[in-house]
Formats: C-alpha cells, sequence, structure tokens
C-alpha cells in the first residue's frame, strides 16, 4: 500500500499570508489540527505547516492578538513530508522517528497532493 491510497487528496491550504485568526477558524470549521501552508491558493507549493499548538503560543507570547499575526510568522518550516508513491511504511518509520502525527503529501516538485495521519493509517487497519 502506498501513501496516495490513504492520504486526504488534495486538502485545504491556507496562504503564508493569511492571519493565525484566519488559520484558527479554519482549524476549528474542518476539525482539524494542523493546515498545510502553501504560496499561493493556485500553486499549492508548500511552504511550511501550522498547528493549534503553533497558534496558541504564537497568541499567548506575544501580546497581539490574532488577526494581526501573520501565519508566516509562526509556521513551522522543518517540513516532514512523503511522495504519493511512498510505500507506507516507510511513511510511519519516518512519523515515529521525527515523532509526528501527520505527513503532507507532496509531488516531486514540492506541490501539496494531499495529507497523511495516523488516523488515516488506523482506520484502515480496522
Amino acid at each position: 500500500m502506498i501513501a496516495r491510497d490513504l492520504m486526504t487528496s488534495q486538502p485545504f491550504a491556507i496562504a503564508a499570508s493569511a492571519s493565525v485568526e484566519e488559520a484558527a477558524e479554519l482549524m476549528r470549521k474542518h476539525d482539524v489540527g494542523m493546515i498545510p501552508v502553501v504560496r499561493d491558493t493556485k500553486t499549492r507549493a508548500l511552504e511550511g505547516v501550522i498547528t493549534d499548538r503553533d497558534i496558541a503560543i504564537a497568541v499567548g507570547t506575544r501580546n497581539k492578538i490574532a488577526s494581526d499575526v501573520p501565519v508566516k510568522e509562526v509556521m513551522s518550516t522543518t517540513l516532514y513530508t512523503a511522495s504519493p508513491e511512498d510505500d507506507i511504511h516507510t511513511a510511519l518509520k519516518l512519523m515515529r522517528k521525527e515523532k509526528v502525527h501527520r505527513l503532507a503529501v507532496v509531488s516531486k516538485d514540492g506541490v501539496l497532493k494531499g495529507i497523511l495521519s495516523l488516523n488515516d493509517v488506523a482506520l484502515q487497519a480496522m
């Protein structure tokens, strides 16, 4: 089985120029804890990710309101990714090694294609 078989295809993403408030609202609306951050929503070139933890720390420590903080200031740029063709076991080993619950799935040219989560794998195993 490969990443493409289990990933969430074409996930929503947010532009790096958007506000943390917009990111938090997307997370609430879609009930997720991480959003891929892209250069722009047309090309979907992956630049980072923002998590609910990133938002909590940013808002709690900057003495600013969320609408005044751009995503690009708080997003994580250390990316752990998989290719759509990667074997699922390879992806799981990377998740375990890096202690992450989700991987962005990107094409060879860095375009966001999906998100692979531990939940996706667990649901397949049932």
